[in-house]
């Protein structure tokens, strides 16, 4: 309080304890000031014909007026201009090394006469301190709950090969009541991440309107003070719950100060209460952790009535919405461009898509068990997840037709539909299939005749079939070829006979051959 105002607050005790009839030594002591003083004060009240109770309008000034006069003004500082404090404020947060002092000499060289050192200090903390100026957070039950991570780490011990792991801490806090919750997890990456906030949801009993986080890469994609990006499988597991995300500011932190005490509050009580035991699982760190916040949120308040469990339990929790039936379930979101055999891969496993798909940008999303292809927003495939490296889960749908019908016509079908065509044909097919070098080089001559069936006559490809079977023309063309000129119906040939021996008087024989031998 300032001094002329203390001096009128005690000039108007004095008046009251007077009236009421009390000695000047007792209203001295009751007052805090000598004995002289209330005399003075009396007299001066007397000779101004003041009497208790003062007016309620009658101000501290008016008070002043009449008791003392007019007083001459106090012998005011020597005046200069003021330093251009903006700036030398932004130099200060540019340049890390930059001091007061420095930048206090810079501005004596430019004005000779102005403030001395400490004086430009005491005026540049006064500037300050009016940038500084806070807005306090009114908070409505069940409306916000702001997320972080705590500093500070919680070591676990691996038993066989003695290495030391820094588990991290995530922290939740309720805004109104102040209500935590607070878990050890490996890291800070996005499933650990997305699994404390489940857990955190869980722990409530129920789902805020708001989650408030910091920009950190795990959540935010892209930080900004009015649109910032969320991480997509972040936005997705909020929209399962029903939650909005509103990053607090960059650069901000009074954004989230819930959060920033409560990191301040689990680091004191739980983190530094724990520092002297030895764990060696993450299941054993946050059954102490669990052990500790029942003890935390049980903890009486300070300044108010109440703990932050009891607070909870009469406003907060009665104004959270029920959770969803499902927990949310983990997913990771991959961007690929669909290859020409209509498929997009994941760790050496392909899953196919709508082959009109094919060059453009999707979306997948894999958990567990599936995976879900995504197209503008639109779900176009779904598979179950497969780990097989070098194979391929396909949908029959996804591929063409041309795809589909060839992939229709099995070895077995060709060979069906060859039994039914007729016996020559049937032979054929398997005269074909058995002499390629390759199977699959025989499903495809076997197709062609298949191809042929549809052009021509049953009757006409059996007796084509039975034409090549004689001549040992196990192929395509050979079938063909008989069909485009048509030869199936001439007559086969023979057996050829050997020609009649020539005689003649020079031609000796084979009699005469063997008696040379003799």
């Amino acid at each position: 309080m300032p001094e002329e105002a203390l001096s009128m607050r005690k000039i108007r005790e004095v008046l009251r304890l007077s009236a009421l009839g009390l000695k000047q030594h007792q209203i001295a002591r009751s007052c805090s000031i000598v004995q002289s003083t209330v005399c003075k004060y009396l007299k001066l009240a007397q000779a101004a014909k003041l009497s208790w109770p003062l007016p309620e309008d009658f101000s501290n000034q008016k008070l002043d007026q009449l008791l003392f006069g007019e007083r001459p003004d106090p012998p005011s500082r020597r005046v200069h201009p003021p330093p251009d404090f903006a700036a030398i404020h932004q130099e200060l947060q540019s340049h890390k090394d930059l001091t007061l002092e420095l930048l206090w000499q810079e501005y004596k060289k430019l004005d000779t006469s102005g403030y001395g050192y400490s004086r430009f200090c005491d005026l540049y903390r006064e500037w300050s301190r009016a940038q500084n100026i806070t807005l306090r957070q009114q908070h409505q039950p069940g409306e916000k709950l702001f997320v972080d991570y705590a500093g500070a780490s919680i070591p676990i011990h691996d038993r066989n090969s003695g290495e030391v792991h820094q588990a991290a801490i995530f922290v939740a806090a309720m805004g109104f009541s102040s209500y935590t919750f607070a878990e050890a997890t490996w890291n800070q990456e996005l499933p650990c991440w997305i699994g404390s906030h489940i857990h955190a949801f869980e722990y409530f009993g129920g789902l805020p309107m708001l989650v408030v986080p910091d920009n950190a890469k795990t959540g935010v994609t892209k930080a900004c003070r009015y649109e910032p990006d969320l991480n997509p499988t972040y936005s997705e597991m909020a929209a399962h719950y029903g939650v909005a995300v509103l990053p607090a500011r960059p650069r901000k932190p009074r954004d989230k100060a819930k959060a920033e005490n409560a990191v301040q509050v689990v680091q004191r009580w739980i983190v530094a209460a724990l520092r002297k035991r030895m764990f060696f699982s993450l299941g054993e760190v946050n059954e102490a952790i669990g052990e500790l916040l029942v003890l935390l949120n049980n903890k009486p308040f300070r300044k108010r009535q109440g703990t932050r469990a009891s607070l909870f339990a009469a406003l907060d929790q009665p104004a959270l919405r029920p959770l969803p039936v499902e927990r949310y379930e983990l997913g990771r979101w991959r961007k690929l461009k669909v290859e020409l055999d209509y498929h997009v891969a994941d760790q050496g496993h392909f899953y196919s898509v709508p082959y009109q798909l094919v060059g453009q940008q999707v979306d997948l999303r894999l958990t567990a068990s599936t995976v879900e292809v995504f197209c503008r927003g639109l779900r176009v495939a779904s598979h179950a997840r497969s780990f097989v490296v070098d194979q391929a889960t396909t949908i029959a749908q996804h591929r063409p037709k041309a795809h589909q019908q060839y992939l229709e016509w099995t070895p077995s079908r060709l060979l069906s539909w060859a039994d039914a065509a007729g016996p020559n044909t049937a032979q054929l097919f398997r005269q074909i299939l058995a002499t390629k070098p390759h199977p699959e080089m025989g499903y495809r001559s076997c197709l062609g005749l298949v191809r042929l069936g549809g052009k021509h006559t049953t009757e006409r490809l059996e007796a084509a079939a039975a034409r090549a079977l004689h001549f040992g023309a196990y192929s395509f063309h050979s079938v063909q070829s008989i069909l485009e000129h048509p030869l199936e119906n001439e007559p086969l040939a023979g057996p050829e006979t050997p020609p009649a021996a020539m005689l003649h008087d020079n031609i000796r024989g084979a009699a005469y051959f063997d008696s040379t031998l003799q």
